[in-house]
C-alpha cells in the first residue's frame, strides 16, 4: 500500500499545480507527470522558483541531477531538460532550445500529441545522463599500492 502524500510534498504541490490552469495545461501537465513517473518509479518531484508573479512555482523532476523541468505558459507547456543537449534524441521529441548549449524543451500546445513511448524513453536517457555524471566525480576505488612507491609494511 502506498504511503499518504503530505500536503507540503513537491508531489502534493504538483498536484495542485496541474489543477490550477483549470483547461487543457493542467490535464497536458498531468499526462507528462505520469508518463515520467512511469519512466522513473523512482523520480523525486519538487517545486521550485515561487515567486509573487508565480505562487505555484515550477514543477521539477530528479533522479541524480535534474531531469526537468515542467513550465506553464499561456498558450504552452514547456518542458525543459537540463542536459538535454547530450541527450541523444532519435526520435525528434525536442522541439524547442536547440539555441542551447546545454538545455532543450519539448513545448506542447494545445492540441498536440505527445509520443508516450518516445518521451519515456527521453526520461530515460536523461536518468542515464545523471548517473553517469555522478559516477564521474567519484573516486575509483585504489590498488593495493599507495601511490608513493613505498608498500604498505
Amino acid at each position: 500500500m502506498k504511503k499518504p502524500v503530505p500536503e507540503d510534498s513537491g508531489s502534493a504541490r504538483i498536484d495542485e499545480k496541474s489543477k490550477q490552469p483549470g483547461d487543457w495545461r493542467g490535464k497536458a501537465l498531468a499526462q507528462i507527470r505520469a508518463l515520467i513517473k512511469q519512466a522513473d518509479p523512482d523520480v523525486v518531484e519538487e517545486v521550485k522558483w515561487r515567486k509573487p508573479s508565480n505562487p505555484a512555482g515550477i514543477p521539477v523532476w530528479y533522479h541524480d541531477g535534474i531531469i526537468c523541468t515542467g513550465e506553464t505558459h499561456s498558450r504552452h507547456l514547456r518542458l525543459t531538460f537540463a542536459k538535454g543537449a547530450s541527450i541523444k534524441d532519435s526520435q525528434g521529441v525536442f522541439n524547442a532550445g536547440f539555441e542551447g548549449k546545454v538545455w532543450r524543451a519539448v513545448v506542447i500546445r494545445e492540441g498536440d500529441k505527445v509520443d508516450a513511448a518516445a518521451f519515456k524513453d527521453l526520461i530515460r536517457a536523461a536518468v542515464a545522463l545523471n548517473l553517469e555524471s555522478q559516477n564521474k566525480g567519484k573516486p575509483k576505488p585504489r590498488s593495493g599500492k599507495t601511490g608513493r612507491g613505498g608498500s604498505h609494511d
